[in-house]
């Protein structure tokens, strides 16, 4: 049975190993896991318009409607377009950082990991991830709770790839599936451990986050790995 304490540990002696480049990478990971979620935001956003609509005429509703199937055409296209980025760009590169955090426990870690799946059965990872992305927002829109569980079901499947992008769908979450098995709980009392540490970097303008927060947790979430593995 893994401890809390000594997966943190262990996470600590790596970023004291190689401080920069974990930092470096880290940086690189939360911009890409964020992304996706900004740019749709800021597409829905680039939509909203103050109209008044009391005193219009037939040939003027028949104009706004028009310009409001132009928008909303825009702000699909937008939407779709960063749903294809966050798949075959983001999500792939997010695969590689997190191989970098495996590979810091064997101390062979390289610049080249982020890059890992572009030369590694690229088609396979990208389908995997965006199945487990979609996977959990099916269960949250279910439930909050079940959303939750699955999403701590699925937690291994990039760790899972990052080591084994040749793997099928069914072995990725099969797999996945028995490594968290009796772990989800754990698993989230892990992630609720760094609470303190989030409130301070928020307290800090973020930076605390950056230069510690967020790679101390990517680290504890590979040795999580490593443990369950």
């Amino acid at each position: 049975m893994w401890s809390r304490q000594e997966l943190k540990s262990n996470a600590r002696i790596m970023l004291k190993a190689n401080y920069l480049k974990i930092v470096i990478v880290s940086v690189v990971f939360a911009l890409l896991t964020s992304s996706g979620y900004q740019s749709a935001r800021g597409a829905a956003k680039g939509s909203d318009a103050d109209i008044n609509l009391s005193h219009l005429t037939g040939i003027q509703w028949s104009l706004v409607v028009a310009a409001f199937v132009g928008i909303m055409s825009v702000v699909i296209i937008a939407f779709l377009v960063n749903v294809l980025i966050a798949v075959f760009v983001w999500n792939p590169l997010s695969v590689g950082c997190i191989k970098y955090f495996i590979d810091c426990r064997y101390g062979n870690a390289e610049w080249k990991d982020i890059l890992f799946v572009f030369r590694n059965n690229y088609v396979n990872v990208c389908v995997n991830i965006f199945l487990k992305q979609l996977f959990t927002f099916l269960w949250c829109l279910l439930l909050i709770v079940p959303g939750i569980v699955k999403a701590y079901e699925y937690m291994m499947v990039p760790y899972i790839l990052a080591e084994n992008p040749d793997m099928s769908r069914e072995e990725v979450f099969a797999l996945s599936k028995q490594m968290m098995k009796g772990n989800k709980w754990d698993a989230f009392v892990l992630d609720l451990s760094f609470i303190g540490w989030m409130i301070l970097g928020a307290l800090t303008l973020n930076i605390v986050n950056v230069l510690y927060t967020n790679p101390y947790r990517y680290l504890t979430s590979a040795e999580l790995y490593h443990t369950l593995k």
